[in-house]
């Protein structure tokens, strides 16, 4: 009665390797999709330009300067977004890959 030889131990650990890169990579995908698509940092985008009009308008200099800093943060934050999702994404397809390379070369 054997229970689990070692070539089924190595089936279900490419199974979990490669559900793990689909998952990773839907994570990824998902990540930058919604990094691209999103409303509330277009729309604080949006409120902060014309929040420096109007502080450089009025001449109202503390207020252009935390509204710039505002729109460099909201920059740096979308753009770390969007190398998660790349690297999210990169990741689980070299998982997947690695995983079915090492199904093939497995006799």
């Amino acid at each position: 009665m054997d229970l689990i030889t070692l070539q089924d131990l190595q089936i279900m650990m490419l199974i979990g390797t490669f559900l793990l890169g689909c998952v990773t990579f839907m994570i990824g995908v998902a990540i930058l999709i919604n990094g691209a698509w999103g409303k509330d940092i277009r729309t604080a985008t949006t409120h902060t330009t014309r929040l420096v009009q109007k502080g450089l308008a009025e001449e109202i200099s503390g207020l252009v300067g935390n509204a710039s800093t505002l729109l460099s943060t909201l920059n740096d934050m979308s753009r770390t977004s969007a190398g998660i999702g790349v690297f999210l994404t990169v990741f689980g397809g070299l998982l997947m890959g690695v995983t079915c390379w090492f199904v093939l070369v497995m006799d």
